[in-house]
């Protein structure tokens, strides 16, 4: 009974990776853009600028080494909760025959700010920066991207059918069953989003502190 499960929801992911295929790989390009122009702003930046932006850094990252953040319990409510508020906009907009280019633009942004974060670390650091990047960047967001890309392009699929059905009258494809699968994978994606929470929480700050150990 459970292969069977397994290979009916193995061969329905498959269906729907075919289905969608070049919504994937446009959302893909979306948020590599992102993260490129991200990178890309840090060098357009005042030196005051990256000075202010570099001592409220420093700051984080001593208060970090010294144990002096909010508890990792709190830390993880306050990200879940972010990341919950950030995908649950997404899944409305999806249920919206104009929210396209607003989740497009959510998109986009999610990847300037991981490119913007990992380009002013390196822009400052050097390759202290880079490693720091990677273990206070790159962790969370080896989950958080994909779940990006899977609910952005879970919304924007739902979206254009439910245009199509709007303006053709050639569409019979029952609209509930459609609703009720969007919003069980969106469910699903912001659980995705309690792992990078965890991980944000519990692991990335014994991460920083142990480079910056290494560091000093």
């Amino acid at each position: 009974m459970e292969q069977r499960v397994t290979y009916n929801m193995k061969r329905t992911f498959s269906q729907h990776l075919q289905e969608h295929s070049s919504l994937y790989t446009f959302t893909i390009v979306l948020l590599m853009m992102g993260i490129v122009f991200g990178a890309v702003i840090v060098n357009s930046l005042s030196l005051m600028q990256k000075e202010d932006l570099f001592h409220y850094l420093n700051r984080f990252f001593g208060q970090v080494s010294d144990g002096e953040v909010a508890s990792a319990s709190a830390m993880f409510t306050q990200s879940f909760f972010h990341y919950i508020k950030y995908m649950g906009l997404i899944w409305l907009l999806g249920l919206s025959i104009i929210g396209v280019p607003v989740i497009l633009v959510l998109l986009f942004l999610k990847g300037m700010v991981v490119g913007f974060t990992v380009g002013f670390l390196v822009n400052q650091m050097g390759w202290q920066g880079f490693l720091l990047s990677f273990v206070s960047v790159m962790p969370q967001n080896l989950i958080l991207i994909p779940a990006f890309v899977l609910v952005t392009t879970a919304a924007v699929a739902i979206s254009l059918t439910l245009i199509k059905a709007q303006f053709s009258n050639r569409i019979k494809t029952p609209l509930m069953p459609l609703l009720l699968r969007y919003t069980a994978t969106v469910i699903i994606i912001m659980v995705l989003g309690a792992s990078a929470s965890f991980i944000e929480a519990f692991l990335s700050p014994t991460l920083i502190k142990a480079t910056i150990g290494i560091f000093n």
